[in-house]
C-alpha cells in the first residue's frame, strides 16, 4: 500500500488556470490598509526639540512604549517618532493574532528559558489581560475576538502530537469532532487554545493605540526616520532627516529594521511573510466549510499556515513561505512574491476545495524580525539611557506590549521580575553575518521541510538546536 502523500506535496498541484483565476485582479497591498478609518499621518519633525523620553518606532511595540510611559507619568514629555506612517510595515500586515505566550510556544520556551516558564507564564497571562483592559479603557475598536486559536493535523504524525499536547485549558478534536467547527478534507484532528489567543484588525489596533496616545499629549511624528543616535553625557541625541531628538531616554522599537545600535545587528534577520484575502464569503460558502465561529487556525508543521475569518467574512491565508533576500536587504519590492503567492493559493485551493472558484481579493508580503530564540529580547545601552525591545519572530502582537513594559523598567532602574529574567539579560544568539547566512538559511528551510513530512527531526535540525538555534518557518 503506497503512503500517503504529505498534504501540501508540491507534486501534487491545483490546476494552474485555477490558480491564476483565483489571483486575477488581487490587489497588491495589505487589506488592513484600506480601511476607510484610516487616519492621516502626523506631521513629520521639522527642527529640533527635546523630550524626557524618545521613542524610535511606531509599530506596536514603540506605540506600547510611549503609552503606557504617558499613563504611568502625564507628566513626562513623551516624542514618537517613525520613519514611514504608523501601521506601514509588520504592525499593519500581520494576520491579526494576538496570543500570549511570549516564548514561542512551549516547546521553544523550554527549550530556552525551563527555569523560568513559570514565571513568563504568569508574566504572559497579566499581559494578555491587560492588552484587552487598555482597548477597553481607551475605546480602541480593534475588531478584538476572544474565540481561541485552532491547530490543525494535516500530517498523520501530528495527530498523536496534538493528543499528547492536550491540556486543562485546551480541547482536542478528532477527525471527526473537528468537522463540527470546520471542515476541509486535509484535517486530520485538532488542538483548541481557549485561553490567552485572540483575533484583532491589526491596522486598527495600531491607529488606536496612536489616537490613544495623542489624546495623552505623546507627540508623534510621521515620514521621520532617525538616522543616528549618539550618547551626549546627560542626554541622547536622535538624528533625523530635517531635524534632532534630545532627550534623557531613549527606546528603539525598530525591530527588524537595521538596528541604530550596532553591536545588535547580527542578533535579528529580516525574513518576509507572505499573505492572500479571499473576497466575502456567501452565507452558503461559510456554511460549506462550516467554519462559523470567529477563531483562527493554524496547522502543526513548522512550515505552517494560519488563517482565520474577517468581520466581512473574508479568509486570510497566510504563511508557510518565508523568505530570506540575500544580504538581509529590506526593499518595498521584496512585498511582492508571485511565487509564494501562487503557492498559498494553491494550498488554500486543496484546504477548502468545497469553494469551488474563489478569489483573491488581495496579495501582500511583509518583513518580520527573526532571531535565533524565536522569542523577543530585551537590553540597555549607552549608560542605560538607551533599551531596546526585538526579535518577536511573528509572535509580536500581544508580546509588544510586554517588551514594551521591560524597556521602561530598564530605563527607569526598576528591579523587577521581568527585568531579571533572561529575555532582558541574555542576548540570543547572533546570526552568521553573509556570505554564510543566505546559504544556511536554504538548508535549513530544506531540513524544516523534511521534518514536517516525515515527523522527525534530521541531523541538521538536531545539531542547531543542541547548539542553542531554533527555527521555524
Amino acid at each position: 500500500m503506497a503512503a500517503t502523500p504529505p498534504a501540501y506535496d508540491q507534486d501534487i498541484r491545483t490546476d494552474e488556470q485555477r490558480i491564476r483565476r483565483a489571483l486575477d485582479g488581487a490587489v497588491r497591498t495589505p487589506f488592513w490598509l484600506e480601511d476607510p478609518g484610516r487616519p492621516a499621518p502626523e506631521p513629520a519633525l521639522n527642527g529640533s526639540t527635546e523630550a524626557d523620553l524618545l521613542v524610535i518606532g511606531g509599530g506596536y511595540c514603540g506605540l506600547w512604549t510611549a503609552l503606557i510611559a504617558k499613563e504611568a507619568d502625564p507628566s513626562r514629555e513623551v516624542v514618537l517618532v517613525e520613519g514611514n506612517e504608523i501601521a506601514w510595515a509588520a504592525s499593519g500586515r500581520n494576520g491579526g493574532f494576538v496570543e500570549a505566550s511570549l516564548t514561542h510556544g512551549t516547546e521553544n520556551g523550554r527549550r530556552h528559558f525551563a527555569d523560568e516558564l513559570p514565571i513568563l507564564d504568569s508574566l504572559a497571562a497579566e499581559n494578555f489581560a491587560a492588552f484587552e483592559e487598555t482597548l477597553v479603557r481607551h475605546g480602541i475598536d480593534a475588531e478584538f475576538v476572544k474565540e481561541g486559536v485552532l491547530a490543525v493535523a494535516t500530517e498523520p504524525h501530528q495527530v498523536e502530537e496534538l493528543r499528547a499536547a492536550t491540556t486543562a485549558a485546551t480541547t482536542f478534536y478528532d477527525r471527526e469532532g473537528l468537522a463540527g467547527l470546520v471542515r476541509s478534507p486535509l484535517h486530520r484532528a485538532g488542538l483548541m487554545q481557549h485561553e490567552g489567543a485572540a483575533l484583532v484588525h491589526p491596522a486598527k489596533l495600531a491607529w488606536g493605540l496612536k489616537a490613544a496616545c495623542l489624546r495623552l499629549g505623546v507627540r508623534v511624528f510621521e515620514n521621520t526616520p532617525v538616522t543616528d543616535i549618539k550618547d551626549e553625557g546627560a542626554t541622547i541625541r536622535a538624528a533625523t532627516w530635517a531635524g534632532s531628538v534630545r532627550a534623557g531616554k531613549v527606546a528603539l522599537a525598530t525591530n527588524g529594521f537595521p538596528s541604530l545600535l550596532k553591536r545588535n545587528r547580527l542578533l535579528t534577520v529580516p525574513v518576509y511573510d507572505y499573505a492572500l484575502m479571499t473576497e466575502p464569503l456567501t452565507g452558503a460558502q461559510v456554511e460549506e466549510i462550516g467554519w462559523t465561529r470567529r477563531f483562527g487556525i493554524s496547522d502543526a508543521s513548522r512550515q505552517f499556515h494560519y488563517y482565520r475569518m474577517t468581520s466581512d467574512n473574508r479568509i486570510l491565508w497566510g504563511g508557510y513561505d518565508v523568505v530570506y533576500h540575500r544580504g538581509g536587504t529590506i526593499r518595498p519590492e521584496h512585498d511582492q512574491n508571485p511565487e509564494t503567492f501562487a503557492r498559498l493559493a494553491d494550498h488554500f485551493l486543496r484546504t477548502f476545495p468545497q469553494l469551488g472558484d474563489i478569489r483573491f481579493s488581495h496579495a501582500w508580503g511583509g518583513m518580520i524580525d527573526m532571531c535565533t530564540q524565536l522569542a523577543a529580547f530585551q537590553g540597555r545601552a549607552m549608560g542605560g539611557k538607551v533599551a531596546y525591545s526585538s526579535g518577536f519572530t511573528g509572535l509580536g502582537v500581544a508580546a509588544t506590549r510586554y517588551g514594551a513594559t521591560v524597556m521602561l523598567d530598564l530605563l527607569d532602574g526598576r528591579d523587577t521580575a521581568r527585568t531579571r529574567l533572561k529575555m532582558a539579560r541574555r542576548k540570543p544568539l547572533p546570526v552568521p553575518p553573509e556570505p554564510v547566512l543566505y546559504p544556511a538559511v536554504q538548508i535549513i528551510r530544506n531540513a524544516i521541510a523534511r521534518a514536517d513530512r516525515s515527523g522527525r527531526d534530521g541531523f541538521i535540525l538536531k545539531a542547531a538546536n543542541a547548539v542553542g538555534f531554533s527555527f521555524d518557518s
